[in-house]
C-alpha cells in the first residue's frame, strides 16, 4: 500500500487544505501527519480542526513515503518556511517521489529550489501578489490555475482548490 505524508503548521494550517485531500487519500492510501511538533500531539488548524501528529518533522525519512504533501495557511510561513522543509523538499525530488504544495506552500517548494524551470501556482489575492514573486525570483513558471502539475509536482493555490488537488494526487498516485 502505498504511503502518503502531509505535512502541517502546529499551529495556522488551513483545515480544508489538510481534511479535504487527507479524506480524498486515506481511503485508498496509508496516510500519515508530520509536524513541527511532537508525535502525539495536536496540530490546530486557522478553522479549529485538531490533527493528531504521527513524526515530527526533523525526523521524517523521505524513503518511507510515495508521495508528500506540504499544507498552507497562515502557520506555514511561519513553521515551515526552514531549512527542514527545504531538505525534504530536495529530497523527495531527488529520489523521484511525489511533491505536493497548496496555498501558500509552493512558496516553500520555490525557496527549496525544486520548482526551478516548472509551471507551478500558488495562493495570491489582488492585493498580495508576493507569492507569485516568491515563486518567479526562484525560477518556477507561474501558472494561474486552480491546481498545476508539472511531472512530479503538483501545486494548487487555495482552499477552494482543495477537492480537485486532492484528487489531481489520486489520479497520479494510481497511475
Amino acid at each position: 500500500m502505498k504511503k502518503i505524508l502531509f505535512i502541517i503548521a502546529k499551529q495556522d494550517f488551513r483545515d480544508e487544505e489538510y481534511f479535504i485531500p487527507k479524506s480524498i487519500l486515506e481511503k485508498e492510501f496509508e496516510v500519515k501527519t508530520a509536524s513541527n511538533t511532537n508525535e502525539g500531539e495536536i496540530a490546530l488548524g486557522f478553522l479549529g480542526g485538531e490533527a493528531k501528529i504521527d513524526i515530527n518533522y526533523k525526523n521524517v525519512n523521505v524513503d518511507d513515503f510515495d508521495a508528500i504533501i506540504f499544507v498552507g495557511g497562515q502557520g506555514a510561513p511561519k513553521n515551515l518556511d526552514d531549512e527542514i522543509s527545504y531538505k525534504i523538499a530536495k529530497e523527495t525530488v531527488q529520489k523521484n517521489k511525489l511533491l505536493c504544495a497548496i496555498c501558500i506552500a509552493p512558496t516553500i517548494l520555490a525557496k527549496a529550489g525544486v520548482l526551478r524551470g516548472k509551471k507551478a501556482t500558488v495562493w495570491h489575492s489582488e492585493i498580495n501578489k508576493e507569492p507569485i514573486k516568491i515563486l518567479e525570483e526562484n525560477g518556477a513558471i507561474f501558472v494561474n490555475e486552480d491546481v498545476v502539475e508539472d511531472n512530479n509536482i503538483i501545486t494548487a493555490n487555495g482552499p477552494k482548490a482543495a477537492e480537485k488537488f486532492g484528487y489531481k494526487i489520486l489520479e497520479k498516485l494510481r497511475s
